[in-house]
């Protein structure tokens, strides 16, 4: 899950928890909402912590270099 999908989640939850007040008979909206926060929450932190160690700019790449030396 994305950075941007994360957010997106939060924010439909936040709209459905918060701004909208219509019932839906047999759903509870408000629950629907705090679940959509919560998935979005814990992807965004999961988008976080995995970003350095797949993401293009990995920081950890090395480079080894051999050189030969004059053997007399």
């Amino acid at each position: 899950m994305g950075i941007g999908i994360s957010i997106a989640l939060f924010a439909v939850g936040a709209v459905l928890t918060f701004a909208l007040e219509r019932e839906a008979e047999g759903i509870n909206l408000d629950a629907v909402g705090i679940i959509l926060m919560l998935v979005g929450i814990i992807g965004l932190v999961a988008s976080m912590l995995f970003w350095s160690s797949f993401g293009p700019y990995n920081s950890q790449r090395r480079t080894t270099i051999v050189r030969d030396r004059e053997v007399l």
